[in-house]
């Protein structure tokens, strides 16, 4: 099915044109199957910045050496409930999954699970990893540092990154509580997305080279950081605890995640991960959380809405019409995937 200049493609069928297109660009195919897990888990979400969008930029950085496609990856656990992991510069995904796996065993054991990520490329849509740690019963945040591409509050220039966080908790029954957001306005992503769909931008997103808000998504040279000054305290805590924390490269010394393609990034996460079992009744705790989702969807919705969504709620609805529709691709970004071009 085709509207426009996008084509409509089943989840499944989308998932595995990316993952073949990622071997073919030489990616080990356990890498490639989470890869391909992750950006499908976000254009089925409607977090289309994260998903088939990047494949070009995913399949050119694997042909060029910019990731480590045989990573000698390892966790050191350091305390009762902390750790690191040692990404070693494979293509994050697999990392950052890997490594949330070591926090929610630290959490079941101990209450608290935190591990920070030493080396790895970009990880994509890090609600990902808020889910894994919610459906395993834990309440969970994470975060990542990223290029400087956002001007600080009262500047002109760029020097955090987008810098995003998560938060996920666990529910009764049912998809658990998650919502993902940069530390901007809007993602870099939706810059790369409103540039693959010919569509002008708010001109609150982002600026142009001489520091100007601007509307056209070619022009953009940096980011705005939302809630002005708030958001940009919140990209920099990101960036100490998911990059200086760890002896990471930070703010403007970040490597640029499109510069040099064959350059590791030597980007940092962080994942905190706590058991709620360990701070009161369980059950108690999660008959909290559907009273606050019941009582969010109780609420008179003000002029122009049809319903209060608790945070982050809307992407599973998008997630069920495109379960029914298909996920709504670029045609020419379908093209790609299917044709044997690497990049």
């Amino acid at each position: 099915m085709e509207n426009e200049n996008l084509t409509y493609v089943e989840g499944e069928q989308l998932r595995q044109l990316m993952k073949e297109k990622l071997v073919a660009a030489g990616l080990p195919v356990a890498q490639a199957e989470k890869s391909a897990d992750l950006l499908i888990f976000a254009d089925e979400r409607g977090i289309h910045s994260h998903g088939a969008v990047r494949m070009r930029y995913y399949a050119e950085r694997i042909v060029k050496k910019g990731y480590n496609l045989e990573p000698q990856m390892k966790f050191e656990q350091t305390g009762p409930s902390t750790g690191v992991f040692h990404g070693d510069n494979a293509l994050g995904h697999f990392v950052a999954y890997e490594a949330m796996q070591h926090a929610i065993t630290l959490a079941k054991e101990s209450g608290i699970g935190a591990v920070g990520i030493y080396e790895m490329g970009h990880s994509g849509a890090i609600g990902y990893y808020a889910k894994q740690a919610a459906e395993a019963g834990m309440v969970a945040l994470t975060m990542c540092q990223s290029d400087p591409m956002v001007v600080p509050y009262g500047g002109t220039k760029p020097y955090y990154g987008t810098n995003p966080i998560a938060f996920a908790t666990p529910r009764v029954d049912e998809t658990p509580v998650l919502f993902d957001m940069a530390t901007t306005v809007q993602a870099w992503g939706k810059i790369l997305d409103a540039q693959s769909k010919g569509r002008a931008i708010p001109d609150t997103w982002a600026v142009d080279d001489k520091g100007h808000p601007t509307t056209d998504p070619n022009e953009v040279s940096a980011l705005l950081p939302m809630a002005g000054a708030k958001g940009y305290g919140l990209m920099m805590m990101v960036d100490i605890l998911a990059g200086s924390l760890l002896g990471l490269p930070h703010g403007m010394h970040v490597t640029s995640m499109y510069k040099d393609l064959s350059e590791y990034r030597r980007l940092g996460q962080f994942h905190l991960v706590i058991n709620p079992s360990f701070f009161g009744d369980q059950d108690a705790f999660l008959n909290k959380v559907e009273q606050m989702v019941k009582e969010l969807h109780q609420i008179q919705p003000a002029k122009g809405f049809d319903n209060v969504y608790y945070p982050g709620e809307i992407q599973e609805t998008v997630a069920k019409t495109y379960a029914q529709s298909g996920i709504p691709i670029p045609t020419d970004i379908v093209q790609y995937l299917e044709s044997p071009t690497l990049y």
